[in-house]
């Protein structure tokens, strides 16, 4: 149990501190907005922890602490404060400082406004959690869990340009179903998530195959690019969280508390998951988490032009997480 507890430190301390911090500020009534967020970010994003620990497993340890460190101010302070700031300053034409007033004096106002930019913001995550799901599935040989799918997807894999073409003819068939006024800024939004995947997975090739002096160079050069990825993996994954929470409050201050409490939590179970080597033990959790992955990126398409409430996409990629643990756990016993 100590050795369980033992990566749940951080987290606790974080939860520990931020809770009082919501009390100073609103008292009760914030203090339970914060813990209700911190837990809904941690439901959502189990899956998240699931990818990130398969990203990590060749990251070296110094690596893994920048991640739990430098990644979690920039989950923090970049994903749940500065980016819905941008966002906010960029549709109101604002200045930074202009937006953050907004969010501190007009919280409804500055929700509403974050609000209006959710097509380009759900064009851009889900292309790029789309790209990153259909990614793996395509380049895997073996060790399949739905065989009929998985095993005629990777053969597509041989052909270089198959996650484009599929990826692009996903994101046309949405294009036609956006509102018309929202069609230009859904399609630059999804080209640069698309764009934006495949610059950190060239840059990770990259770094990989260079050649280098020494064996811990070459580990820190795959430790860059892989942290790259994992923070715009984060980014993509809390971009329906960031703009969800605003239904349960509309104090920026309080939400960046609560989401930042459950990324940490996130992070937690992420090197969890490495140093355990809970993907090895369980086979097929980590086709569950992409499969996820899937279903989060079309919901995210969907809420191009309708409401998806969060407890549906959420049960449905936990439905794919547990499916994929029973299964792992009777492949285990067998």
């Amino acid at each position: 149990m100590n050795t369980f507890m033992q990566y749940f430190k951080g987290s606790l301390l974080t939860s520990i501190l931020g809770l009082l911090c919501a009390y100073l500020l609103g008292g009760g009534q914030a203090l339970f907005i914060v813990a209700l967020l911190s837990i809904l970010e941690v439901s959502l994003s189990f899956d998240n922890a699931i990818v990130n620990a398969s990203a990590m497993k060749n990251m070296s340890l110094k690596w893994r602490q920048r991640f739990l460190t430098w990644g979690m101010l920039i989950a923090v302070l970049g994903m749940r404060i500065i980016f819905p700031i941008l966002i906010v300053s960029i549709v109101s034409h604002l200045s930074p400082l202009a937006a953050l007033s907004l969010a501190m004096h007009q919280p409804e106002t500055y929700a509403l406004t974050l609000a209006s930019a959710h097509v380009v913001i759900m064009g851009f995550g889900g292309t790029f959690l789309f790209m990153v799901g259909l990614h793996f599935f395509l380049y895997q040989n073996e060790n399949y869990w739905i065989k009929g799918i998985e095993h005629y997807i990777s053969r597509l894999g041989q052909y270089k340009i198959a996650s484009l073409v599929i990826t692009t003819c996903i994101v046309t068939a949405v294009y036609f179903c956006v509102p018309a006024y929202e069609q230009v800024h859904f399609i630059i939004a999804s080209l640069t998530g698309l764009l934006t995947f495949q610059v950190i997975h060239l840059l990770n090739q990259y770094l990989e195959s260079k050649q280098v002096s020494s064996a811990g160079a070459q580990i820190g050069q795959s430790g860059l690019s892989l942290f790259i990825y994992l923070e715009l993996l984060d980014a993509s994954f809390s971009f329906d969280g960031v703009i969800g929470a605003f239904a349960i409050s509309s104090d920026l201050f309080i939400i960046a508390i609560g989401l930042g409490i459950g990324a940490m939590f996130v992070r937690s179970l992420t090197i969890l998951f490495v140093e355990k080597e809970v993907l090895a033990q369980y086979c097929y959790l980590e086709h569950g988490a992409f499969y996820a992955i899937i279903m989060l990126a079309l919901m995210m398409f969907v809420q191009t032009w309708t409401h998806v409430p969060e407890v549906v996409t959420g049960s449905l990629g936990a439905l794919f997480i547990f499916t994929a643990l029973y299964h792992s756990i009777r492949i285990k016993r067998a």
